[in-house]
């Protein structure tokens, strides 16, 4: 019988050379306009502008581009880059099921290699859906216990990165497919401590994936092997980063059943266990024009790996506040939104917030800890000083597949983000040009 890796690769064999569903390739291209969206204004942070500094000295050879710093690399120094930074700002996607970021990983490395080896906007279109396809599946039949240790957008993602990578440098040919992930399962890395502090590691997990997908499909290219059977053997994957993997969800669907079009496009920039969360006291404060003075408590319950990963009762700098529940939801209260500017230092000391907070109070319910990671909702309890209680159900994100933005909703959000960085002019420009990626070449954007 076939390994697992045996059948995702015949399976991104065939679809990197033929034609792919409209529309997949609308929901693919969904996807790299919002991958652009999140990366610009990680070009703007640390670490990915530290990074940039620390290779300093590469910079200026090769062909893949390192938007946003107006700068070349070869294509795993600017998969490293580009991915560490596009996972920066969290406004990145998700596929939920998974618990997992794929565009970060996946993009950043098949954009690298797309430019250099000069392919067209509809391979390069190809190779970002199975790179989605592939890694979405590994990391949804190592859940729930997989998250429990271990960020899957540094462990999933390789498989992301290594399969668009294979795509690009041998279409069609399952043999080197096969190879690059099996060679990258044994550098899928990436544990959650890392976002429970103030650290910077939490994005390196996302340019570590695709710097190891760029390396692992090169290498496979030219005829470097590994083992097929390292996702479920004795001592594979499966075995030592989960508590028994469902092998089954990795095959199930492939090639017809499209997980990219099932992608969660975040509307907030922050955390996105909150999101369920901050939608529902969203909806209360629109249907009911709650203003914060007017509040005695909030009260939110949702499912325990929001609290896990989310609980921070007391941030103190910005990537904390991220994850915090508290913030995020008082941040939401007291302006209606938490986008890029809900984590400057005004916001930050706010003292509108701060009070706020102090009245936030929230909860694991065991029925939506159970439907984890399917399920992301919330419950939202508004308790007025006037003694009216409020209450909304959120029972997905505004962004997942149950609501999903639409192209207007992206786009916007597009313009908001990139044109800081870029400027109108060429953030327009470059937004018609992803829509229309799959008649161009992907040299032809305008990136640097």
């Amino acid at each position: 019988m076939s390994t697992i890796l045996t059948q995702l690769a015949e399976y991104g064999a065939r679809d990197a050379k033929r034609a792919l569903p409209d529309a997949v390739i609308h929901h693919a291209k969904r996807a790299v306009v919002d991958w652009f969206a999140a990366l610009y204004p990680g070009t703007r942070m640390e670490p990915g502008t530290l990074l940039v500094k620390a290779h300093a000295r590469e910079l200026g050879f090769g062909s893949s581009s390192l938007p946003g710093f107006n700068a070349k690399a070869f294509p795993a120094t600017a998969a490293w880059i580009n991915g560490s930074a596009s996972h920066t700002a969290e406004f990145d996607d998700i596929y939920k099921d998974a618990a997992y970021h794929p565009g970060c990983p996946t993009i950043a490395a098949a954009l690298a290699l797309a430019e250099d080896r000069k392919v067209s906007g509809r391979d390069f279109l190809n190779a970002v859906t199975i790179g989605y396809e592939i890694s979405t599946r590994i990391g949804a039949a190592v859940q729930p216990s997989h998250y429990k240790y271990f960020h899957t957008t540094g462990t999933a993602g390789c498989f992301g990165g290594a399969a668009a990578g294979a795509a690009l440098l041998a279409p069609g040919n399952a043999q080197v497919m096969l190879h690059a992930l099996a060679t990258v399962t044994t550098f899928a890395s990436g544990l959650q401590q890392a976002f429970r502090s103030d650290a910077m590691t939490k994005p390196l997990h996302a340019g570590h994936a695709a710097m190891m997908g760029v390396q692992a499909a090169m290498a496979a290219a030219e005829g470097v092997t590994g083992v097929a059977d390292m996702l479920e053997g004795d001592a594979g994957f499966g075995a030592a980063l989960s508590d028994g993997a469902n092998w089954e969800t990795a095959t199930r669907g492939i090639g017809s059943d499209y997980h990219i079009t099932r992608v969660t496009q975040k509307n907030h920039g922050c955390c996105g266990h909150t999101f369920a969360a901050i939608d529902a006291v969203l909806a209360l404060r629109a249907s009911h024009g709650i203003r914060p003075e007017d509040i005695e408590t909030i009260g939110v319950a949702t499912y325990q790996p929001a609290l896990d990963v989310a609980g921070n009762l007391d941030p103190v700098t910005a990537q904390e506040a991220k994850f915090s529940l508290p913030y995020v939801l008082a941040h939401a209260m007291v302006h209606g939104s938490v986008r890029l500017d809900a984590f400057g230092a005004d916001r930050l000391g706010d003292a509108r917030i701060r009070s706020l907070m102090q009245r936030t109070h929230i909860a694991a319910d065991v029925q939506l800890t159970a439907a984890f990671p399917q399920q992301r909702a919330a419950r939202a309890t508004i308790l007025l000083k006037d003694g009216r209680k409020l209450e909304f159900f959120a029972p997905c994100r505004k962004g997942d597949p149950e609501a999903p933005l639409t192209d207007g909703e992206i786009n916007a959000k597009f313009d908001e983000l990139a044109t800081p960085v870029i400027g109108g002019g060429q953030a327009a420009r470059l937004r018609g040009q992803l829509w229309q990626l799959e008649h161009l070449q992907v040299t032809d954007l305008t990136l640097v």
